[in-house]
């Protein structure tokens, strides 16, 4: 699971370096016994709080964006859909983000 995380956070680091954006990644924290230290440039790694889910720590990063700023959000999961979207964000599909990454 660490070296899928990891392969994640490099491939999406070209797409954060050539968009500009602030890229954010979220994952369960649950079983991680020390947060990694390996960072990319461009691309903040968070892991939930042992006993919170990602999804939630995702809502409460969406929640506490100022109203109206531009704000999209990779996932697939149908209940975080709606509730990023009910909060001003912009939902996208995972397999947008990896159609996008395949070309880069």
């Amino acid at each position: 699971l660490a070296s899928q995380r990891e392969r994640l956070v490099a491939a999406v680091a070209p797409l954060a370096a050539r968009t500009g954006a602030e890229t954010t990644l979220v994952f369960d924290g649950a079983g991680i016994t020390g947060v990694p230290t390996h960072s990319v440039r461009g691309v903040r790694v968070l892991f939930s709080d042992p006993g919170v889910l990602a999804d939630d720590l995702i809502r409460s990063l969406v929640g506490a964006e100022p109203a109206g700023r531009p704000l999209v959000v990779v996932t697939s999961d149908r209940a975080v859909v709606e509730s990023v979207r009910r909060a001003g964000a912009h939902p996208v599909p995972s397999s947008v983000l990896l159609h996008r990454l395949a070309r880069i």
